[in-house]
Order: structure tokens, then sequence, then C-alpha cells
């Protein structure tokens, strides 16, 4: 699909007002997007996780003005109060999108939006709070054309929630996604995610994702700094193969349950993501000692209780520990036994693969 396939004709229907909800979860990258052209465009594809309780729910209430506005009339209320500072993310937004929503500046809406995670915890919550608005956007112009589908309706979804925040577009469907091109992937787009193609084995639908808290301050580099820092990055070429290859290597993984395959591109990929900010200019070194000592207990305990726990990183110190359902019981008690000694205030989040966003009552 191109650009102008998510440009509307002349809406069929009119509506006055209404309210709609959604909850949109996070999602955590196996293969990891870093990197990024104009428009949000991925420099390499990506694969993801889909989570379950870390998940952002918008409610979106609009009604019609009296006359088009000059500008977006809208509110904003994070967990009950009104948050100023994020204004202008919305309304960069907002102004990415009106061509493809062309009524925003048709209605006053008010976005009341929280998080069922801490703020500051690590999480991605631009991911699941842009998808969720998204979402909530496609709802009014689903009223205003009713011939759009389910599939139809999911692919825009995404596609807008990209253009707020890269990685949101992951957070639409679940629980394998996948976004960028890739040769091997039938109907990958640069522009939306998909649901993964292939057949995967059914101990990949039951993973669980503990997340250690390991730091909850501000973050060092922000995500949009992280990626223009691959703009004449030495190894920037080999890393975009790099991605390329380790998707291609994940379709035998996934299939077969492969869970040493698994473990093996899901780390590297983590380090990688860590390599490339340190041998960037400037450089950054985002891991803290206590995410180091979180990896080499992990090795440790892997080896010795053949278990198949792993890890993956976000570009931060916190840690995601990821295993097998099978494998649950042994995990969590490795975890408060040996590592949340290294979280911040002990405090950690487990999480599991969940199913992607789901439309909530008003």
């Amino acid at each position: 699909m191109t650009y102008t396939e998510f440009l509307p004709s002349e809406y069929a229907k009119t509506v006055s007002e209404g309210k709609v909800t959604y909850r949109a979860p996070s999602n955590i990258a196996l293969v990891k997007y870093w990197g990024k052209k104009e428009d949000q465009i991925p420099a390499n594809p990506s694969i993801s996780f889909t989570l379950d309780a870390c998940a952002t729910t918008t409610a979106l209430t609009y009604s019609k003005l009296a006359e088009k506005g000059s500008g977006f009339s809208f509110e904003l209320l994070f967990e009950g109060k009104d948050k100023p500072d994020f204004r202008p993310k919305i309304e960069a937004f907002f102004n990415r999108i009106e061509s493809y929503l062309p009524f925003l500046k048709d209605y006053q809406l008010k976005i009341e939006t929280s998080n069922s995670f801490p703020h500051s915890s690590g999480i991605a919550s631009s991911a699941s709070g842009m998808a969720a608005l998204a979402l909530c956007l496609m709802h009014i112009e689903k009223q205003l054309d009713p011939s759009i589908n389910e599939e139809f309706f999911d692919q825009k979804a995404s596609f807008l929630a990209r253009l707020g925040s890269g990685s949101a577009c992951r957070s639409i469907e679940g629980d394998l996604v996948q976004w960028g091109y890739h040769k091997g992937i039938p109907a990958s787009s640069d522009l939306f995610a998909v649901k993964y193609p292939f057949p995967v084995h059914e101990v990949f639908h039951k993973y669980h994702d503990t997340i250690l808290l390991v730091d909850k301050g501000q973050k060092q580099v922000s995500s949009t700094i992280g990626h223009n820092l691959m703009h004449g990055h030495p190894f920037a070429e080999q890393r975009f193969s790099q991605a390329h290859e380790n998707i291609t290597k994940l379709k035998e993984v996934f299939a077969t349950g492969n869970l040493k395959g698994f473990i093996e591109v899901v780390e590297s990929e983590a380090l990688t993501l860590h390599a490339m900010m340190m041998t960037s200019m400037p450089y950054f070194i985002l891991m803290k000692p206590n995410t180091l000592k979180i990896i080499q207990k992990i090795w440790q305990f892997r080896s010795t209780s053949k278990t198949h726990l792993c890890f993956t990183l976000d570009a931060g110190a916190n840690v995601h520990v990821l295993y097998p359902q099978e494998e649950k019981e042994k995990a969590h008690q490795f975890i408060k036994d040996e590592l949340v000694a290294y979280c911040e205030n002990g405090q950690y989040i487990c999480d599991r693969i969940g199913f992607g966003a789901k439309l909530l009552l008003p």
C-alpha cells in the first residue's frame, strides 16, 4: 500500500458527538528498530511481542464544532490531571495526520488517558499511548465512513500511530507483530505493522516478560536523538543487514519452537542496540552496573538450571526477562531470590504476551 491509499474520500455520514475508549498495549521488540528516515520510516525491519498488562487506556470524547476551527481544539487529561507538557506532542501528531483525518479540526476533543504501569517505569508509554489515541480517532472515521472494514481499520490505525511514535504501530495487534519491509515477509510494509504471517510454535504464544526496573529516572537519551545517531554511524549498514538476517532466522525459530535459537537472536539484538549507542558520535552508555550484574546472573542461572530465561533491553538500563510458560515458577523464584536486589526500590513488573488493543465500553 501507499500513502495515498490512506487519504479518505468525502465522508458519506455525519456524526455530531460521541465517546470511545480503547486500551492499547505496550510492546517489546525482539529484533530492534533503531534508525529512521523521514516520516517515521524505519531504517530496518523489526519484530515484537505485544504485551498484556502494560497498557494505556484512552477515552476520547468528541463533539462537532459550529464551524471548522483554524487550529486543533482539544484538552488532555493524564490520570485525571491536566498535562500541558504533553500538548506539544499531540499538536505535532495532529499536524502530521491531518491530511489522513481531515475531520480533526471539525471537533472539540477531550482526551483522557492513563497507564497501567507507573510513570517513569521504563516502559515505552509513547507506543501504547499513540496506539490507543490512533484507534480512538479511527473509530470517529468509521462513524463517518461505515464502509471501512476491520483489516483497513487496523492498517490505518497502525499507519497513524507510527506518525506519533514509530514503535506504536506495533501496538495495534498481537501477539507477534512485524514492521518494516522484509523481502521474506508477505505484505510487510514500512508504513504500518502486520501480524506475523508464518506458523508459530505454541511455546511462543505463552511467553512471559518480567521487567526489572533498574533505573526509573529520566531517559538519558530521547528516542528521537538515539535514532538520529544512526545517520552516518560507521556500523549502520551492517546493523541494518543484521536485522534483516535475524528476522529471516526467526522464521525457523518460531515455527519449530527452537528456544536456543530464540535466545541467541534476542540477546544479540539487545546488545547490538547498546553497541550502536556506545559507538555513535556522541556516544552513550545506557546500561547501569546493575544491568550488567543482572545479565551475568541470567547467564549463570540458565547454564546451571538448564532453563531458557533470556533478556532483552530497550534503550535504557531496565531489563526484560523473557521465559516460556512452562518455566514460570522457576523463573519467578529466581527473579525474587537473585534479581530483585538489583532493581530500584526492589520494583519490577510481571507481564506476559498479549493479543493486541481492545475496544472498551465508553
